[in-house]
């Protein structure tokens, strides 16, 4: 435990950021497999909207550097050729 008042308040500061993070992490990542699944399914209509969803989840991780911009960039890239797929079938 902290001795000073300011790394106390810091500590909790901390804690509830990261409780943030992990939460938008874990959103993130479930809708990837919600996609992933859909995917799976072969129709184009559900897998469209499961993909915008994931798409924007993905993009907003990216935007506040919770993972880097490439790797959502390279995980958005494999969810369009997923999507592309289904489409031509």
């Amino acid at each position: 435990m902290a001795n000073i008042k300011s790394s106390a308040k810091r500590a909790q500061l901390i804690e509830k950021t990261t409780a943030k993070n992990r939460s938008a992490r874990s959103l993130m990542k479930t809708n990837i497999k919600k996609f992933n699944a859909v995917a799976s399914e072969g129709d184009f209509a559900p897998a469209e909207a499961a993909f915008k969803t994931a798409v924007k989840t993905v993009d907003r991780a990216a935007t506040k550097k919770l993972i880097h911009k490439n790797k959502a960039a390279r995980r958005k890239s494999a969810m369009t050729r997923k999507l592309n797929e289904i489409e031509k079938k």
